[in-house]
C-alpha cells in the first residue's frame, strides 16, 4: 500500500501528511519520559508504540485519504477503529500484564473503559472484529514484557486491586498527553509554540524568589508576627525530611499559606520533585491564592521566563470532547499549579481522557491541601487510598494544610486512615500556637432573626456577617440598605467582580470607614479580611473556625467578637445539618469551643460517627482482581466516575460581559474562529457564574445565549446582573444553593 500516516492535513498533499512510525515513535518518547517519574518508563514506551496500531489497517488508511481530499468533502465517511488492535495485541502478546495495558490502549480517545457493561466495554472491545493491520512493522509489535515497578510487583502479591488500577490511570494518563501533545505539534504548531516552558532549575529561582519577597515584607514587629515567622521558620526546617505525608497545624491568619509554598519549594529542590500543586477548597478563591503567588514572582522572574502559576477552574472544562477542545485542555504542565479540591479529587477518579491527562504529573510533586478538613465524608475511603496511593508509589509528598486538621489517621478502629502521627507535624507544638494566637471570644446568642441580626450588625460600623446560602446572603443585604458601607459577596458575582469587592472592603478597613458585609462561606478560606466583629450562621466547626479567622486577624484588639447564631433558614442539606448538629453538640461543651482538643472532638463525632458513609457511592468495590480468570482485572472506571460527583449538580457556567474587560473578552470569544484558545479561556475564568442545570436550561435562549455551541454569554447584563449582588435570572433558582464545606461552588 506504499506509506502509512497518522494524520493528515486537509486541503495538504500526502508529502505533508504525519508518516505513522513517526507518531508512534513520538508518542512513545513522551509518555516513556512521563511514565519515568514513577519507574514505570517501558510501560509508557510501549503504550506509545501501540497505541494506534489499528491505523496500520487498509481500510483506515483509505479513510485517511478521503478525510484529506477536497474531493469528497462533505461526504460521510464513517469511522474506522483503530484503538482496539492495540488492545487485542497487548493481551495476547502479554499476558496478565497486558490486559492493564490494553485498558489505556482501547481508551486513549473513548475514556477508560469498564470491562463488562451494558454499553461500550473492555470484553466487548477485546472480542471485537477489527480491520487488519498486519503491515505493521514487527520492530512497533514484538516487544518485552516491560517492567513492573517495585510497588506494582507488591500490589501484585497482595492483589491490591486499587493499586492496580491506580497504574493503569497513571499510565493512561501519560499516553493520552503524550498522544495530545505530538499531535497538536503536527496539526496545531502555532497553538503548540504558545505552550509555554521553564528552564530545568524553575523550582529553585521560585524558591529563591519567595525567600526574597518574605525577607523584603518588613512586616511590624508585633507577636501576631513574630508567630508567623516562627511558623515559616519551622516550614522551611522540615523541608528537609523525606517526601512522604506532612500536616501543618496553624491557627487561620497565622501565615499558612505562604509558609507552605515556602516548605513545598524548598523540599521540591532539595528532594528533586517537579512541582507543587496547591489544592483549595472552592473555586472562588482560586483566584486570590493565585494572584498572592503571582505578585510573589512577577517582580524577580516577570519577563524572564513565563508566568509559573496554572489557575485551573473547572468551569470551562468542555463538556463535549472535540480534537480541538482536547488539545486545549489543561494537563498541569506547570511548576505551580492551583486547583479545587473538587477537581482534585474528581479528577482522581475519572474516565475522560481530557481529565485524566493532568494525572501522570502528580508523581514527584508536593501536593498541598489547603483546608483538608473539607474531605467530603461521603467519599472518605476513595479520597484517602488515592492519597495514601500517591506518596506510596508515586514519589509524592502530600502536606494537609489546616487550622483544624481531621481526625483521619490510621489507628485502632481507623484502619482506613492515613499514616500519619505526630511526627508527621511540621510545627513543633501546635496546641502552644493555637493558645499564642487566640484573638477572639465566641459568644453565642441562641437564635437570631433576619431582622435582630440586621439591627445586631447595624449598631457597630464594622462587621461581617457569613451566612450558609445566597438567597440569605441577599435577603440580609437588602435588610441592611443600599449603602456605599453595606457590601455583599457571593458566587452569584463573578470572580472579577469580587475581587474588585474585596478590595473596596479592604479599603474600607484600612480607611476606618464604615463597612458592613453580608457573605457565603466563600470568605472563610484564603481571604485576607481583618474585622473587629464577625457573625457566622451555625455550620461546621471547622467553618466557625474560618469565620474567627476573619475577627481580629492581625491581632490589633485584646479580643475580637465571634457571634455564632442559629439562623431561621435552615439548610436544605442533610450534610450541612449534620455538621451543624455536632458542632451545636461541642460549643456547650468547651469554654473555647475552638481550641484544638475541641476541633478534634468535632471530627472524631463528624468522621466516625458515619464511618458506613466513608465509601458511600461503592466506589472501591468497581474494582476487583481475579487472577485465575480470561478477565484478571474487573475495573469499573465508567461507573466509578460516573458515581464520584463531590457536588451532584455543579451547575452550567455562564459568562458575563461584566465591566470593560469582560466585554472585550466577550468579543473576542465570539470572533474566536473554531473555539476559544486554552489561554481565552483562562481569561474567561474571571467572568464566570455558575448555575444550577435547571436554571441554565430556563434561561437559554432569553437571559443568554451560546457561542460555539457550548459557552453560554449573558446577553444583557444591565437586565440580569446587579453590581451588588451578581446574577439574576428569572424565575431564579440561583439564590437557593447551598455553599458547603464539600463543596467547589
Amino acid at each position: 500500500m506504499g506509506r502509512f500516516f497518522a494524520h493528515t492535513l486537509p486541503g495538504q498533499p500526502e508529502e505533508t501528511w504525519q508518516p505513522l512510525e513517526t507518531h508512534l515513535r513520538g508518542v512513545a518518547d513522551l509518555a516513556a519520559a512521563f511514565a519515568d517519574a514513577f519507574g514505570s518508563r517501558d510501560w509508557g514506551y510501549v503504550a506509545g508504540l501501540w497505541h494506534d496500531l489499528g491505523k496500520y489497517s487498509p481500510a483506515f488508511q483509505e479513510y485517511l485519504r478521503k478525510s484529506g481530499s477536497e474531493a469528497h468533502e462533505g461526504e460521510a465517511l464513517g469511522k474506522v477503529d483503530h484503538s482496539t488492535a492495540g488492545a487485542q495485541h497487548a493481551v495476547v502478546h502479554l499476558p496478565v500484564l497486558g490486559h492493564l495495558l490494553a485498558f489505556a490502549l482501547a481508551g486513549h480517545h473513548s475514556g477508560l473503559l469498564d470491562s463488562q457493561s451494558d454499553g461500550p466495554s473492555m470484553v466487548a472491545r477485546l472480542a471485537k472484529r477489527i480491520e487488519p493491520w498486519g503491515d505493521a512493522p514487527e520492530d512497533l509489535t514484538r516487544l518485552t514484557s516491560p517492567e513492573l515497578p517495585l510497588h506494582l510487583r507488591r500490589a501484585f502479591g497482595t492483589h491490591d486491586r486499587f493499586a492496580l488500577q491506580f497504574f493503569v490511570r497513571m499510565v493512561f494518563s501519560c499516553l493520552v498527553d503524550a498522544d495530545f501533545l505530538d499531535t497538536e505539534a503536527f496539526m496545531s504548531p502555532d497553538r503548540a509554540r504558545e505552550r509555554p516552558s521553564w528552564p530545568p532549575e524553575i523550582i529553585d529561582r521560585m524558591a529563591a524568589a519567595l525567600d526574597d519577597h518574605l525577607e523584603g515584607l518588613g512586616a511590624a514587629d508585633t507577636e501576631v508576627n513574630r508567630h508567623r515567622a516562627h511558623v515559616l521558620s519551622a516550614c522551611r526546617e522540615a523541608a528537609v525530611r523525606r517526601p512522604g505525608f506532612f500536616t501543618l497545624t496553624v491557627p487561620t491568619g497565622g501565615g499558612k499559606t505562604l509558609s507552605s509554598l515556602a516548605f513545598a519549594l524548598r523540599h521540591a529542590h532539595i528532594h528533586g520533585l517537579r512541582r507543587v500543586v496547591y489544592v483549595v477548597p472552592f473555586n472562588s478563591i482560586i483566584e486570590q491564592n493565585a494572584a498572592v503567588f503571582r505578585a510573589v514572582f512577577k517582580e524577580r522572574l516577570d519577563g524572564v521566563m513565563p508566568d509559573p502559576v496554572l489557575e485551573h477552574h473547572s468551569s470551562l472544562d468542555p463538556e463535549v470532547e472535540t480534537t480541538r477542545s482536547r488539545l486545549a485542555s489543561e494537563n498541569w504542565d506547570a511548576p505551580l499549579v492551583v486547583t479545587t479540591a473538587v477537581q482534585f479529587y474528581e479528577s482522581l477518579f475519572a474516565n475522560r481522557t481530557s481529565r485524566c491527562r493532568k494525572l501522570h504529573n502528580l508523581a514527584g510533586s508536593v501536593v498541598i491541601l489547603d483546608e483538608a478538613q473539607a474531605l467530603p465524608v461521603d467519599f472518605l475511603t476513595p479520597c484517602l487510598r488515592a492519597l495514601q496511593e500517591l506518596v506510596e508509589g508515586y514519589r509524592a509528598t502530600v502536606v494537609l494544610c489546616t487550622a483544624t486538621q481531621p481526625a483521619i489517621a490510621r489507628r485502632d478502629g481507623l484502619d482506613e486512615g492515613l499514616d500519619v502521627g505526630p511526627e508527621h507535624e511540621i510545627i513543633p507544638d501546635p496546641s502552644g500556637l493555637f493558645r499564642a494566637l487566640k484573638r477572639v471570644e465566641v459568644e453565642r446568642p441562641g437564635s437570631l432573626s433576619d431582622e435582630e441580626l440586621a439591627e445586631r450588625l447595624l449598631a457597630v460600623p464594622q462587621a461581617l456577617c457569613i451566612v450558609n446560602t445566597r438567597k440569605h446572603a441577599r435577603r440580609l443585604w437588602t435588610l441592611l440598605g443600599e449603602d456605599p458601607a453595606h457590601l455583599h459577596l457571593s458566587a452569584l458575582m463573578c470572580p472579577e467582580h469580587r475581587s474588585v469587592t474585596l478590595g473596596v472592603i479592604r479599603d474600607r478597613l484600612k480607611r476606618n470607614l464604615p463597612c458592613r458585609v453580608v457573605s457565603t462561606q466563600l470568605v472563610e478560606a484564603g481571604v485576607d479580611l481583618d474585622f473587629p466583629v464577625v457573625y457566622r450562621a451555625l455550620a461546621g466547626l471547622d467553618s466557625l473556625a474560618q469565620a474567627a479567622g476573619r475577627c481580629n486577624r492581625n491581632g490589633r484588639l485584646p479580643l475580637g467578637r465571634t457571634v455564632v447564631f442559629q439562623s431561621e433558614h435552615e439548610s436544605s442539606e442533610a450534610f450541612l445539618r449534620d455538621m451543624a448538629q455536632v458542632s451545636r453538640e461541642i460549643l456547650h461543651l468547651y469554654d473555647d469551643p475552638l481550641s484544638l482538643p475541641a476541633v478534634e472532638h468535632y471530627f472524631r463525632l463528624y468522621y466516625w460517627s458515619r464511618k458506613a458513609r466513608w465509601d458511600y457511592r461503592h466506589i472501591l468495590d468497581e474494582f476487583e482482581v481475579r487472577p485465575d480468570r480470561s478477565m484478571p482485572f474487573r475495573f469499573g472506571f465508567a461507573r466509578a466516575a460516573s458515581r464520584f460527583r463531590i457536588i451532584e449538580d455543579t451547575g452550567k457556567p455562564i459568562i458575563v460581559p461584566w465591566g470593560d474587560g469582560g466585554e472585550a473578552l466577550r468579543e473576542e470569544l465570539e470572533e474566536a474562529w473554531g473555539g476559544p484558545s486554552l489561554n481565552l479561556r483562562r481569561r474567561l475564568q474571571r467572568y464566570v457564574v455558575q448555575v444550577p442545570q435547571r436554571a441554565w436550561n430556563q434561561a437559554r435562549g432569553t437571559a443568554f445565549t451560546v457561542v460555539h455551541d457550548q459557552y453560554a454569554v449573558l446577553v444583557e447584563p444591565a437586565l440580569h446582573y446587579s453590581d451588588h449582588t451578581g446574577l439574576v435570572l428569572t424565575g431564579d433558582h440561583t439564590e437557593a444553593l447551598i455553599i458547603g464545606s464539600q463543596g467547589g461552588v
